[in-house]
């Protein structure tokens, strides 16, 4: 069997890396409060930026989370990308929380679009609207459509998208991360219903947020 492992997201390197070096120089310079200062933060990284590996569940027709965090709502609203109404599951990410976000489906992204905007809390719902986010469209081998939007937050200033129109993605894949305090919202397609309620805490490509409804 293969260990589980838990690594470091690549843009987490920099902070890291500056954090202990500061920490480092500090210490040589016999100033012992700023490095431990400085050990902390770098401490507060590595927390930050971890990415643990995530059982992927394989069974048809269900769609996992797209973020580690707490639903904080699931309830219709309209498609930043077509005004349609579908049912949205909001995912809230805290400073503790893995903030990589992967694909809830195997799809090939269709299209991505971002929104500058500002830094109200993410959990109140004018954030999906004002806030800065980026939208992903996605759609699966048959058809069926999803929406998932990165929102930053009240702490968070940027907004990492590593896919690109045309990449295809596998369920569980990561795809992108929130820096420091988010959210993500997840559009649901017409035949799928929640299998979470909302408070329930879900981690990112492991839990299961959506099936497929049975005719």
């Amino acid at each position: 069997m293969r260990p589980a492992r838990c690594g470091i997201t690549p843009e987490g390197w920099p902070v890291i890396g500056l954090t202990a070096l500061a920490a480092l120089i500090f210490a040589l310079l016999d100033a012992g409060l700023c490095a431990l200062l400085l050990l902390l933060c770098c401490w507060f990284a590595l927390h930050f930026f971890r990415d643990p590996e995530r059982v992927i569940p394989q069974a048809e027709g269900l769609a996992v989370s797209p973020a580690d965090g707490r639903v904080i709502r699931i309830e219709e609203r309209p498609d930043p990308l077509t005004g349609e109404r579908r049912m949205c599951m909001s995912i809230f990410m805290n400073i503790f929380s893995v903030h990589v976000n992967r694909s809830p489906v195997a799809a090939t992204v269709e299209e991505i679009r971002y929104w500058p905007g500002k830094f109200i809390n993410a959990a109140y719902d004018k954030a999906a609207e004002e806030n800065e986010r980026c939208a992903l469209r996605l759609r699966e081998p048959d058809g069926t459509g999803w929406v998932m939007v990165q929102i930053a937050g009240l702490i968070a200033r940027r907004i990492v998208c590593r896919a690109e129109p045309g990449d295809s993605l596998a369920r569980g894949e990561r795809c992108g991360m929130i820096r420091f305090g988010s959210r993500v919202d997840l559009y649901l397609p017409e035949g799928y219903a929640p299998s979470v309620f909302v408070g329930e805490r879900v981690f990112a490509g492991q839990s299961v947020v959506a099936r497929r409804q049975t005719q």
